[in-house]
This record gives C-alpha cells, structure tokens and sequence, in this order.
C-alpha cells in the first residue's frame, strides 16, 4: 500500500483504491475538525485525486476545500469516482462522471470534491457505497438516495435510464427504515432496521440472492432469509455476503473463484449457510472490484477465501491477520481497502503489546536465566503470576541468575515467551521439547497447545517420533491422533528412518494396536 506519513499526535482515516489507477486518500484529524486535513497521491485519471488537475502525484498534496471536515465515509468507483460522507452529513464526490455518477446533473468529470446538494441539502448523510459506476447514500432518517448509472436497475428508479441527481429509492422501501447499505459493480443492496434485506440491479450470476437470474428495477426482498436477522451485508464485484445477529454468514451471487465459501465453485441465486466451524462472526467484508471475501471472529481471528493473489480458495481460510483490511491489502486484485481505514497515530499499546514488548528486553528486567550460555532476560513479577513453579521458586530465593539445565534455549525461551504472549512459535519438532517441559512444570494449557502445534506439523517423515513423544509425556489426544496418522499413511511410514529406529516395546504396542485397528487387513 501507498504509505503517507502523518504526525504522530494525529489520527488518519487512510484509502487505498489500487490498479493501475492507484489514489490514496489520508485524512488527519487533530483535537477539533480545523486541524483536519485531507491528501491524495497516486495516478490522477479523470481528476480522481481530486487536486483540480489530472497530474498524478509521488508526494501527498492537500486537498484544500475538505481540510476541516471530518471524513465518516467514503467509497470510489471503477472510473474511478470518488464520493465522501462528512460528520455534518453532507456528500462531496469528485473524479469520473461519464454517467453522472457525481450526481451534479451533468456528465463533466469533477477535478475537485464538489457538494452533491439536489434532494440532499436538507438530508444528513451517513453512509455512501458506489458501484462501478452508481453511488447510493444512507441519510439519518434512514432513506436511501442513488444516481448515476442504471442499465441493470441499480438505482432502484423502476428503470435502466441513467439517474444524473440523487433520487429517493422508494417502492418496497418506502416508510422503511435502512440501517446499512452495499454496492456491488452494479447491482445495490440494502439492510433494514427489522433485518430484512433488499437488492437491486445487475443478477445475471445471482447476486441479488431471489433465486433467479433476472434484474431487478427496483428493490426485492430476499424471501430465502425470512426469519433471519441480517445486521451487515457486503458486496464482491457479483457475489453477496450477510451477517446474521447471531454471528452466522450467508453469501450468495458469483462463484467461480469460490468466493461464497461453500467449498465449490458454483454459482448460488439464493442465501446459503457458510460452514465457519461454530465461531462467532462480527464482520463480513468485500469489495465491488475483486472475487475476495473476508470475515472476523468474536475471538479476533480473521478468515478469508475466494480469489487470494489469483488463486482460488473455495472454503474459509484461517489467517494471521487481525484485521479484514489487511486481506485486502495483501490478497485482493487489485490491492485496495474495502471500506475506510482509521488508524490510530500515536504509540498507545495494549498491556498484552507492552508485555510482548518487553520479553527479553534488558533494561527494565530483574532476572535472567542463563540457558545454553545464553542469557534471556524476564521479570519476577509476571512469572509469579503466570506460573505456578516460578511463584514457589521465586519465593524462595533471590538470586538475579538462574541457570538451566535440563531444557534447551529454544525451548525455554520459548516456554517464557509463552508466559507473555500466551502463544508459541515453534516447528513441531521443536514442540516436543515443551511438551516435556509443559508436562515437567504441569502447565496444562500449554501442554495443549503445543498437541495442536505437534498435529498441524504432523508428515509422514516425523510421525513416529512425534508418536514417541506422545507416547512419552502421556499426551494421550496427540497420541491417538498421532496413531491415526500412521494407520492412514501405513506404507510411507513405514519406510521412514524414524520407524526402523522406533523402540521395540513402542513397535510392539504399534504393530497390535494398528491390527486392533483393522491396518493389516487385505
């Protein structure tokens, strides 16, 4: 991502819309809306920088007529057009307006940000989305407002003609009240207070979840979540996905690089139910200009699936990411963020950051432990609230250097992270020696998550000395796991360096366990 560089004591809301039309956006917000101030960098196609030129930029130029105002929302187009929500809830866009898509009534492109006033100068916007080249507007009152391009019904007018000025969707959504809006390239989607959803547009590949094929002019209730209460819906470049109150995802739409989740990559015209293992969704993302889904957990954990660096990823992926935006930034085509970013500027940490932080870190410490000739420095403190064994030792004695003897480095620097950070990171071999140290110090959580460490590393080659282990520390999950393992790869193991070197009685036990097990039969 194009990085602009802010000062500290500010926050920035931060957008990057990529391709080959790369613009960023970063807006800087100090104690009050007069310190705020807003940039943009990058390719200027149709005056999408907003700049009051088309001379694309290397170093952030500000954006005069938006300094002061607080920035809420904002979404872009394919053109790219670019269309921002204010705190004071008024609506500026700027950049390709080939179909009126700035909703100022003509088709001029805009080189600055300009107020989008006919049928919303009395309105207070909240949210805006755009399509490839639509924009719809979410007001306090709960109305939706859409222009610009409509030949799939997109603004929901009742017709394909192009809407130039901001109109009030009606019909179905009259007397209604919208809480959360999504645009896909060219179809639009809205969510009710009640947890109905409506769609409308472009549905040749089923985006709009009726369970037919045909566009729709105006806005349709989808009927296959009746009973269900959507509270977020987002939109791929075809496909949909929802989020219940109860923290499930339904998607639907598109599917051929297996953006909706359910393990194939065929296309769903109605809601289907994504298998997410019983964890509790908070969050759907997507983005109208990539086949990339995303989703977070009530634990934090984000996954992702769909097109990933142009690979197909059929079911929910489990990442390392904390935030949905990163699988945008690092997986979607083209690299972009799917909604706006805020990023806190200063050097706040969390107290799980600062303990991190200050694992092995000498010069606040007052202990080390000298392991290998190696020194790894911690505090009395943490240890005597994490663990058990320190907390009796460390009564005892006052010594500033403990040296251990009976476990590698790795290991033990890596038991000691542990009590900071309350993960490890360690291949599986590794793992098997703090597994016998988790078993030595009784640590049974950490027994628990080096079995799982020891069976997502799990291969043909290192099974049976992972069995051994198991076998050892009395392990016994990872041991039946570790059991099933070779049973299912009999043949290769069988011909691994550790199975000829296995202990006989271990062998013994092996060879009449597996025949219990049915190995050996024809």
């Amino acid at each position: 991502m194009d990085r602009l560089s802010i000062n500290e004591q500010r926050s920035s809301l931060f957008i990057r819309l990529g391709g080959a039309r790369a613009l960023s956006l970063s807006h800087t917000s100090g104690l009050n809306n007069k310190d705020a101030s807003v940039f943009a960098l990058g390719t200027n196609c149709s005056g999408c920088l907003g700049l009051g030129d088309t001379q694309s930029t290397i170093e952030p130029r500000r954006i005069d007529i938006l300094c002061g105002k607080k920035i809420v929302s904002l979404s872009y187009g394919t053109g790219p057009h670019v269309v921002i929500a204010t705190a004071d809830g008024e609506v500026f866009a700027w950049g390709h307006n080939g179909y009126s898509q700035l909703g100022n009534g003509t088709t001029n492109h805009g080189l600055t940000p300009a107020l989008v006033s006919t049928n919303l100068i009395s309105k207070r916007v909240t949210e805006v989305a755009c399509g490839s080249h639509h924009t719809i507007a979410l007001t306090t009152e709960g109305e939706v407002f859409a222009w610009g391009y409509n030949n799939s019904g997109q603004v929901g007018s009742g017709s394909t003609a192009n809407q130039p000025t901001p109109r009030r969707v009606s019909s179905c959504l009259q007397n209604k009240v919208v809480v959360n809006i999504a645009c896909g390239q060219l179809c639009s989607m809205a969510v009710l207070d009640n947890g109905e959803t409506y769609g409308w547009g472009y549905n040749c590949n089923g985006q709009l979840g009726l369970g037919n094929n045909g566009n729709q002019q105006t806005p349709c209730r989808i009927a296959a979540l009746q009973g269900i209460n959507i509270i977020q819906v987002a939109c791929g470049y075809a496909h949909t996905l929802a989020l219940t109150d109860e923290g499930f995802v339904y998607s639907w739409g598109a599917n051929s690089y297996g953006q909706l989740g359910t393990g194939n990559k065929s296309n769903q015209a109605v809601p289907t139910l994504i298998n997410m293992d019983k964890e509790r969704m908070v969050e759907v993302a997507a983005c109208h200009t990539s086949h990339t889904s995303a989703a977070k957990t009530q634990s934090g954990q984000v996954l992702m699936w769909g097109q990933c660096r142009g690979q197909a990823v059929a079911y929910p992926h489990l990442t390392h990411f904390t935030s949905t935006d990163d699988v945008f930034a690092c997986f979607a085509t083209p690299a972009v963020t799917w909604h706006l970013l805020s990023v806190d500027g200063d050097d706040y940490l969390t107290v799980a950051q600062s303990l991190k932080r200050e694992f092995d870190s000498p010069e606040i410490s007052d202990l080390k432990f000298l392991v290998d000739g190696k020194c790894i420095h911690v505090h009395k403190a943490l240890l005597k609230i994490r663990c058990e064994h320190f907390r009796a030792l460390l009564n005892e004695t006052d010594e500033e250097t403990i040296e251990i003897h009976q476990f590698s480095y790795l290991v033990y620097r890596a038991f000691l992270e542990y009590l900071y950070t309350d993960t490890i990171n360690l291949p599986p071999e590794d793992a098997i020696g703090l597994l016998d140290l988790a078993t030595y110090y009784r640590e049974s959580r950490l027994k628990r998550l080096c079995q799982e460490t020891i069976k997502r590393g799990i291969t043909e080659e290192n099974a049976i000395t992972l069995l051994s282990a198991a076998v050892k520390y009395e392990a016994r999950d990872l041991e039946e796991f570790c059991f099933k393992f070779c049973v299912n790869h009999l043949t290769a193991v069988t011909q691994t360096q550790a199975f000829a070197d296995m202990d006989h009685d271990l062998l013994k036990n092996f060879i009449s366990k597996a025949s219990r097990y049915g190995a050996f039969k024809n």
